[in-house]
Formats: C-alpha cells, structure tokens, sequence
C-alpha cells in the first residue's frame, strides 16, 4: 500500500481528514496524519512557525519509517509540505495541495489576521467559537493569536519564493476551489509556474473550508496524480 501523509490547515486539526483518509484507504492508500503542535490536542511546542511544522513532518516520516511518502496538504499544510521539500529534496515524494496562500505580503498578512479575533468570533459567530474550542481545548484563543503573529511573520518573510520554489525537484500538484475567496488564482498559478515539476487543478463547486470539499473527488484527482 502506498503511505500518504495528511496534512491539515491553519486553525485545523487532523480530524477534519478523516473523510478524505477514508476514501484514499478505500482504494489502497495507506494513510497517516497528525495535528501540528498547538493544533487539536497536541501540545505547544517552544516554537510555532512554518519552519518548525516542516520539521514536525520531517521527524513523523522518520518515526514512522517511511520512505518519501506522499503528501496531500490543506491550506497551511500544503506550505509546509512545500518548505519542507524546498530544504530536504529527499524526504518526501509527491506533493498534492489544495487552498495554499502563497502571495504573502504585510498586507495581505493583516488581511488575514483580522479574521482571527477571538471577541469577534464569540460575539459574531458563537458555533465557530464553540468549534474551535470542542476541537483545540480551552487555549483556542492562544492558537488564534500564535497564527495572527505565525501570519505576520510570513508576511514580513515570505518562505517560499522564486528561489525557494526553484529547489523543489518533487512531482507537485497543486490545486484551488473555484470559489475560493481567500486564495487567488493568480498566486496559485505563479506558484506551479516556478516548480519545476507541477501541475495545476481545480475542484469544481468548492469553497475553502476542508468540509466544502467533495473527498470522493479529491480522493480521485490525487490518485490519478
């Protein structure tokens, strides 16, 4: 069976894969995933950036023995799988991802943020504060705050660029929703154009959140990939 790592988005969980882990195990992947620290019930580690979360991946390939796996990363995850290959080329095999911001910038990075206030989403949207705290546990606002500044930082430093992309020699898939309203075409195609070996898709009638997607779909598209 082929080992195919899950990797979830910002302010997400590994949970929230579990029905794309069904469809892949259903047609011969064998499929793991983890929750980066601070995220779901994993604890906070003493750092919390995209660097650390490459090297949370790389050392769960090492633990759990496997040889370049594929990877299919979510949102955040599909840049830190990305990072991770940009440093480490032998580590990992093909890479799928779905909804990656790549055109970080200050701006952009504030834009962001301001989707992140804990006060807004518990006056605004108390089912989302609920959920957010059901999966992460109390320290919700904690995680909020640590992605705001994790955020900024990719603002200020944006880890994969032009150079960056040119180091990634992996077979890379990367991919949008149509009505994707927080990451745009452009940067997602500016993103394949500079990765050697990628190519670029679209889930039809999909918005960004993980729960849009159709995982028989996508289960479909990343084993053709």
């Amino acid at each position: 069976m082929k080992p195919i790592i899950l990797l979830h988005g910002a302010i997400g969980a590994k949970d929230q894969l579990e029905p794309l882990a069904k469809e892949l195990s259903a047609i011969g992947y064998q499929t793991y995933s983890f929750s980066f620290s601070g995220h779901g019930q994993t604890p906070y580690s003493t750092e919390f950036s995209i660097k650390h979360f490459a090297f949370e991946l790389d050392r769960f390939v090492t633990e759990n023995n496997l040889v370049k796996p594929d990877v299919f990363g979510y949102s955040m995850g599909g840049y830190v799988a990305l990072y991770l290959a940009s440093q480490k080329p032998d580590c990992l095999g093909k890479i799928i991802t779905l909804g990656t911001k790549f055109a970080w910038s200050p701006e952009a990075a504030v834009k962001e943020i301001k989707m992140l206030d804990a006060k807004t989403i518990i006056e605004k949207i108390p089912k989302f504060a609920a959920a957010l705290e059901a999966r992460h546990g109390r320290d919700w606002e904690l995680l909020l705050k640590r992605t705001g500044d994790m955020m900024m930082d990719l603002g200020n430093d944006n880890l994969l660029d032009a150079r960056t992309f040119s180091r990634i020699k992996n077979k890379v898939l990367i991919g949008l929703a149509d009505n994707d309203s927080m990451v745009t075409a452009d940067e997602t195609n500016n993103a394949a154009s500079k990765i050697v070996a990628a190519k670029r898709y679209t889930l039809q009638n999909t918005k960004h959140p993980i729960e849009s997607v159709n995982a028989t779909e996508l289960a479909k598209v990343i084993s053709e990939f």
